[in-house]
């Protein structure tokens, strides 16, 4: 999340077909009578990554998976900066759309029927973007913990440290960011502080010692996670997470407590990295 003075908003651009030829979701808007992707305002405290899922529902009535991170759009309103990010988004569930005060029409179109059809210029490289790599991807979030209190004072079996206040809350923030990518697989150390960050979430969460610290083996963890087909979300520590999205992704990245990496595959290639904080 950001601190800084601009205004924040998400959104997606909903496709839907072939992953070869998609169609896309254009909204128009009679307030501004305008056509752009679904997106909105962030509410107070609200994630982006939850704040897409939310508009995207709200404005189309589809629920929706989302996918790679596209560049965000910023552009002046009212003197101030606005950024909107934006994801890839593939529908999941197909809700009725109903017409209404903010959005009153929905249409489905191939992309460069839509580009010409958007009303504002910084909303034409998006459906550029939306093709420059695979859409089909099947999403792996890799978190480290959050926040779990002073190692030094913890006077117990440190596998047994609990999270902190802090720690609970950024569980429960990326339990919404989590529901975006809909792991189908959790897998977790055994540490309990691991067990918790992702407990929020709902699913149960399958343990393994090569995500701890004391068990982890470079070449046997990276091949454990490798082996997860499907969507899938992994809890672990940052003694351990640094090498294996190293091996995983070629990517060099060390998370914070309660960051996440979400790495997107497609035919068992890392097509794309994002990284959120909670």
């Amino acid at each position: 999340m950001t601190t800084d003075d601009r205004l924040r908003a998400a959104g997606a651009v909903v496709w839907r077909g072939d992953p070869a030829a998609p169609e896309v979701a254009v909204v128009h808007r009679p307030r501004y009578d305008d056509w752009t992707f679904p997106k909105g305002k962030l509410k107070s405290g609200e994630h982006p990554v939850a704040a897409a899922l939310r508009e995207v529902r709200e404005e189309t009535g589809l629920t929706v998976v989302l996918g790679r991170a596209l560049p965000p759009v910023h552009y002046l309103l009212g003197g101030r900066v606005k950024r909107v990010d934006y994801w890839t988004a593939r529908v999941a569930e197909q809700g009725a759309f109903e017409p209404g005060d903010e959005v009153d029409e929905l249409r489905w179109l191939p992309v460069d029927e839509a580009r010409s059809l958007l009303t504002y210029e910084w909303d034409t490289g998006l459906p550029a973007a939306l093709t420059a790599a695979p859409l089909a991807t099947t999403p792996l979030v890799l978190i480290r913990h959050g926040t779990a209190g002073s190692r030094r004072e913890w006077e117990g079996d440190d596998a047994l440290r609990p999270l902190d206040a802090d720690g609970r809350a950024q569980a429960v923030t990326l339990a919404r960011v989590l529901a975006a990518y809909r792991p189908a697989e959790v897998v977790s150390s055994p540490s309990l502080r691991c067990v918790q960050t992702v407990e929020p979430y709902g699913a149960p969460a399958r343990l393994e010692p090569l995500l701890s610290e004391e068990g982890q083996d470079p070449e046997k963890t990276s091949a454990l996670v490798a082996a997860l087909r499907g969507p899938a979300a992994v809890c672990s520590h940052g003694k351990v997470l640094p090498e294996l999205i190293r091996r995983l992704s070629g990517e060099e990245a060390e998370l914070d407590k309660g960051e996440l990496a979400v790495l997107h595959r497609a035919e068992g290639q890392v097509v794309a990295m994002e990284r959120h904080t909670t």
